[in-house]
């Protein structure tokens, strides 16, 4: 019974996110942070810190690998699916009636309040990054690890930028950052440490990696069939770096380059899928839906799976050798810079797209301090915020 409680509160908590995180993959993160590292006490900082680096390393959308083994943490594999589920599900059903034609729900949307939103995004970010900061970068050595890591990523916004971000940081933290004290960290599998070991997560990644490799030469016999798509989209979730964004050029190639959809149709569901809460990717559910291979709902679950599948293969097939190898000496050390590394990211992401998206005068960055206000010292919930930011931006803004 207490299991079914654990899967079925991780469900309800990631599906009033995914109501309620609006802003994009980096936004995500801070929400995430506010809920489970805050409010629930779920993760400690530094584990958190650990677990947002490890999954800017993978391929995939972080956000959704965090909530993921998020998930995983509190209630085994069911509630990593769970995690997954709550968090897509709202974004998923809004672009499939979007697919079916339903044009006019984001259209009787004004323009003001989705911009209230984005306002939004930036305050919990602020949150997030200043929370981490505190207790994260505390020396010199860490600050100049972040202010540094932020300085590069902005000046190469790319997945390799971000990756080499992580690895100088956690060589620095091997190097100079190996002071004895003691720093908290709490294991990501403490909830569901008897619902996985290694032989497991071979497995796991066994199929990822087999998936992989034989999904294109089944594809290749049916060119036009429910495992052509599979393929495809479980491809685009498995070689893309850097999140939902990135993701773009590649499923354009495979969608409208095969002709399964029009140009004019991806582009319109793209700029949908940017106006509602929860991760990008679920716009493979309305590519699938529009698919001129064979259009429906069963095609749009069957891309929207195949996706995020990837995804869930790689971080809970990982996070048992992750979970080992962040308890040796020289590891500890190294992760003290990756997770200093990790505050520059999301500084660096804090400046672009998040600000340089939302703030554009003096009336957007007044919206902005008021709902930094309302997170960090009023305590509000981040829905609250959400709302109250969007009806004062519809009403007054605009």
């Amino acid at each position: 019974m207490n299991k079914l409680n654990d899967i079925f509160e991780v469900f309800i908590v990631f599906l009033r996110l995914g109501l309620t995180s609006f802003g994009g993959p980096i936004a995500h993160l801070g929400y995430f942070h506010d809920e489970f590292v805050s409010k629930r006490k779920w993760i400690e900082e530094h584990s958190y810190a650990d677990l947002v680096g490890l999954c800017q390393f993978l391929p995939g959308p972080a956000s959704s690998q965090v909530g993921i083994a998020l998930g995983f943490s509190r209630a085994g594999y069911i509630g990593a699916f769970a995690a997954w589920l709550g968090f897509t599900l709202p974004s998923a059903i809004i672009l499939v009636a979007f697919a079916f034609g339903i044009s006019h729900l984001t259209g009787t949307i004004h323009l003001s309040y989705l911009h209230g939103l984005k306002i939004v995004a930036v305050a919990v970010v602020a949150y997030a990054i200043w929370g981490m900061s505190l207790k994260i970068c505390t020396d010199k050595t860490r600050i100049s690890v972040a202010i540094a890591g932020a300085i590069l990523a902005s000046l190469f916004p790319s997945a390799i930028g971000q990756i080499s971000v992580i690895l100088i940081g956690g060589i620095i933290g091997l190097i100079f950052l190996r002071e004895k004290q003691q720093i908290p960290s709490t294991p990501f599998l403490k909830n569901a440490s008897k619902r996985i070991g290694k032989k497991i997560g071979i497995s796991l990644l066994a199929i990822y990696f087999g998936l992989l490799i034989f999904l294109p030469i089944i594809a290749q016999q049916q060119p036009n069939s429910l495992i052509k798509e599979f393929d495809s989209f479980y491809r685009a979730g498995t070689l893309v770096f850097g999140g939902g964004h990135v993701v773009l050029p590649l499923l354009k190639s495979e969608v409208v380059n095969s002709g399964w959809v029009t140009n004019e149709a991806f582009m319109a569901g793209y700029g949908a899928a940017q106006a509602i809460p929860g991760p990008l990717f679920a716009f493979t559910a309305y590519l699938g839906a529009i698919s001129s291979v064979h259009p429906g709902v069963l095609a749009a679950i069957i891309c929207l799976v195949a996706a995020f599948l990837p995804s869930y293969l790689l971080v809970v097939g990982v996070l048992p050798f992750w979970e080992q190898l962040r308890q040796y000496e020289n590891m500890k050390h190294a992760i003290k810079g990756i997770n200093a590394a990790v505050v520059g990211l999301l500084m660096a992401a804090f400046y672009n797209p998040v600000w340089t998206s939302a703030i554009f005068n003096a009336k957007d960055f007044s919206l902005a301090v008021f709902a930094f206000l309302l997170l960090a010292f009023w305590k509000s919930p981040s829905w609250l915020v959400v709302l109250i930011c969007a009806l004062v931006s519809g009403l007054i803004l605009k």
